[in-house]
């Protein structure tokens, strides 16, 4: 099984595809999609959808998860993430792939087993289950992170559900 995890953005959008065979995981690509602030926001939403096909059209996905937005202080950047939020979802449920969303602390919760993990138990979690180091950018990490965490939702034998 093949899963999709999203921690959308309008500037950077982070992707995380994880494979689920015979009770293990292992991370098969990750990345960061960027758009160019000098654009619109309709161009942009464009671009992110674009890109986004670009990634579906490179790779076989099973299921997805996406990081649920969350309403901070700043409603402009909330708005920003939701608008994206929505491009994404409906690019992948174009595909036919069915979509869940997690809220950050679900998320962490699901993987570390504290709603309050810091991004270095997430990473030692990742190093653990996935055997990635996990340098780079943080919404790639997340989105690894969100693709895993919906794994264990959906129920699939892992490694850490063996034990």
């Amino acid at each position: 099984m093949f899963v999709l995890g999203i921690d959308p953005g309008l500037t950077r959008t982070g992707y995380g595809i994880v494979e689920q065979a015979n009770g293990k995981e292992r991370a098969i690509a990750a990345g960061v999609i960027r758009t160019d602030p000098a654009l619109s926001d309709p161009e942009r939403l464009l671009e992110l959808r674009h890109d986004l096909d670009s990634v579906l059209d490179d790779h076989t996905i099973d299921a997805a998860a996406i990081e649920q937005v969350f309403v901070n202080r700043n409603r402009n950047t909330a708005m920003a993430v939701a608008r994206a939020s929505g491009v994404v979802l409906a690019t992948i449920a174009d595909r036919g792939i069915a979509v869940d969303e997690y809220t950050p602390s679900q998320m962490k919760l699901t993987i570390t087993g504290s709603g309050n993990a810091d991004k270095d138990q997430i990473a030692a979690v990742l190093r653990m289950r996935l055997g990635v180091g996990v340098s780079g950018p943080v919404d790639a990490v997340d989105a690894l992170a969100i693709a895993l965490c919906h794994l264990q939702h959906l129920g699939v034998p892992t490694r850490a559900a063996m034990r």
